[in-house]
């Protein structure tokens, strides 16, 4: 409160200063009865400032605010703005509306205050109408070329998915500041434009921290996760401190990335600028690390967090799931109830794929059965597929059948994959069959299903199936996606796809040469190539060729190549992991003594000594 305004108060009565150091509820209503009992309500400077005061950040009370409102006689522009201030960012923003209808129909005309918060109002309320309806009157009082209205607009439009929109307005503005950048460049990223985003904040004259933020988040949101880490070091070398916000997305993308030297420098960069590890920067830690591997430093992470909650308990439950420590996941988990946190669905997804991944059926099923009757929660499709998944690596597959013909809802492509997987295991050509055509028509694009099911057929000698598997993909035009893996070197992100040639790595010719002398030994152990998982359209000799220019044994000879022999290594894949790359990582685990942690696209494979943590079912 200004010294102006404390002397004019002081003026009318010298007790209303008291609202200079009114700080709770109780507070404000006894000066709001001393104001009625003094009659000094009636003044509108004096009510004004109570009013105001239920807008504060410390004493947020709309509810009372609009008490004081209708006692208040002849209210003026600034009553009115403080209303449709507090309103539009409530809970009910179209209140705010009301108010700016009120105040018109008093006669009392808007100023440039006015509309920045009513067209926050309309972003809130997601109504582009509204906001197009503020927008016209924005012209017909003339603020439409006022700054601070033009940037509330830009950043309507853009928030809403109207970018031209956007665009339109900032290229005819006349005076152009970061807010106005920043809301352009958070616009593009919301729309998936991350290059023309890019693009922009380049130009940018000046950029500040939120700015900063908004773009790596921006590349985070939109799968871009190695352009966000380059762009924190950007913003590293030019001297800008980050701050949680930011670390939030670089600890995320290293995450995805499964960058783990990179992950650790961020959180070395946490602990370095003594940043507050709250629980969403301290639940991206535990994420990161076991995504990348790490489940015991993720374990460590989550026990030093100075609070969780559900969310931070499912992460580690989750992590725990897929590396298949399915007894600890457990634990977590009722650890967590005996604290009192209430688990969500997504927690019991993550304890009862801990279940099917550790063989727990009776437990998975009591889980199951709690989850509906003590909390409540209708089951989901990715509970239904944890159940068919762990009844199938069980061997259960009549019963897995069953459970999912009697769903109360159609079940997808994963819960169908699940059921298929496991034929494949158990050799049940009836099942696999019945499945099988389930799938594909629930996912006719996706090549992985009918590759497996062929595998299904072939293991049955069912030879004219596989032929006519083969028309089916040839006539729905079905192709499959290109396999990648990544490995991170001296914390660069090395990507390798299948088939690359000479021209994708500066080393490729190298890297051929390391897997070829790794063949010749895992050889001499009885290795034989597996083309069961190759394309069933081409002959012997091209499978042999194509299996061993998988995109993991690339990255492993280049690991091998790039590595001490006493460093494990990581590697991400987006596919799952196929049952020849699978046999030759076991093999080279006993071959050169090395561990290798292959992430793939349902769980995490520790490969050591021969063995790997899967158990071969994956």
């Amino acid at each position: 409160m200004s010294n102006i305004v404390l002397n004019t108060l002081r003026l009318k009565h010298p007790k209303l200063t008291l609202l200079h150091s009114c700080s709770s509820f109780s507070d404000l209503k006894i000066i709001h009865g001393f104001l009625i009992r003094t009659h000094l309500i009636s003044d509108v400077f004096v009510a004004s400032r109570l009013l105001a005061l239920c807008f504060d950040k410390s004493t947020n009370f709309l509810g009372y605010a609009y008490g004081i409102f209708s006692q208040i006689q002849s209210p003026n522009l600034f009553v009115f703005n403080l209303l449709i201030r507090g309103f539009s960012i409530d809970a009910e923003p179209s209140r705010a509306f009301g108010f700016y209808i009120q105040m018109l129909k008093s006669r009392i005309r808007p100023d440039n205050i006015t509309f920045p918060f009513l067209i926050k109002a309309s972003g809130e309320m997601e109504c582009v109408t509204i906001g197009e309806q503020t927008h016209s009157h924005i012209v017909r009082f003339g603020f439409q070329n006022d700054v601070y209205v033009e940037n509330s607009l830009v950043h309507m439009y853009a928030n809403c998915g109207l970018i031209a929109s956007a665009g339109r307005i900032f290229g005819q503005m006349r005076f152009r500041d970061v807010v106005s950048w920043t809301s352009m460049v958070a616009g593009y990223c919301k729309c998936g434009m991350v290059e023309d985003a890019r693009e922009m904040f380049d130009e940018m004259p000046h950029r500040n921290l939120f700015t900063w933020s908004i773009m790596i988040n921006g590349y985070a949101k939109n799968d871009c996760f190695e352009k966000a880490v380059e762009l924190f070091y950007l913003m590293k070398r030019e001297g800008v401190v980050a701050n949680e916000t930011v670390m939030v997305s670089v600890i995320s993308s290293c995450a995805h990335l499964g960058a783990l030297e990179l992950g650790e420098r961020a959180h070395e960069y946490v602990v370095k600028k003594n940043m507050t590890v709250n629980v969403i920067l301290g639940t991206a830690l535990v994420d990161m690390y076991w995504r990348c591997g790490e489940i015991k430093k993720a374990i460590r992470v989550f026990e030093e967090l100075p609070e969780k909650d559900s969310l931070s308990w499912t992460s580690i439950i989750k992590g725990l799931a897929v590396h298949g420590h399915a007894h600890k996941a457990i634990h977590y988990f009722d650890q967590m109830v005996r604290l009192g946190l209430m688990p969500r669905d997504v927690t019991f997804t993550a304890v009862l794929s801990a279940c099917s991944h550790g063989g727990l059926v009776d437990k998975g099923l009591e889980l199951y059965e709690n989850m509906k009757r003590d909390y409540g929660i209708e089951p989901r499709l990715e509970h239904y597929g944890c159940i068919v998944d762990m009844l199938g690596r069980t061997g259960k597959l009549s019963e897995a059948e069953n459970f999912i013909l009697e769903m109360p809802v159609k079940p997808n492509a994963p819960i169908l994959g699940a059921l298929l997987g496991a034929c494949k295991i158990y050799k049940n050509t009836e099942v696999a069959e019945r499945v099988g055509n389930m799938l594909i028509e629930v996912k006719p694009e996706h090549s992985g299903y009918y590759v497996l099911l062929s595998n299904i057929y072939a293991v049955a000698g069912k030879w004219e199936k596989i032929e006519s598997l083969r028309d089916m993909m040839k006539e729905k035009l079905v192709k499959k996606p290109p396999g990648w893996s990544l490995i991170e070197i001296d914390g660069k992100i090395n990507k390798f796809c299948m088939g690359d040639d000479d021209q994708k790595h500066p080393e490729m010719g190298k890297i051929r040469r390391k897997w070829e002398e790794i063949l010749r030994k895992i050889r001499l152990i009885g290795y034989k190539g597996n083309t069961s998982d190759a394309f069933f359209d081409v002959d012997e000799e091209e499978k042999e060729s194509a299996i061993h220019m998988h995109s993991e044994k690339l990255a492993i000879a280049y690991g091998m190549m790039k590595s001490k022999p006493t460093t494990t290594i990581r590697i991400v894949k987006n596919l799952r992991v196929c049952q020849d790359c699978h046999t030759v990582t076991k093999h080279i685990s006993e071959v050169y003594g090395r561990e290798f942690i292959v992430r793939d696209r349902n769980r995490f494979h520790h490969f050591r000594n021969g063995l790997c943590s899967c158990r071969d079912y994956w």
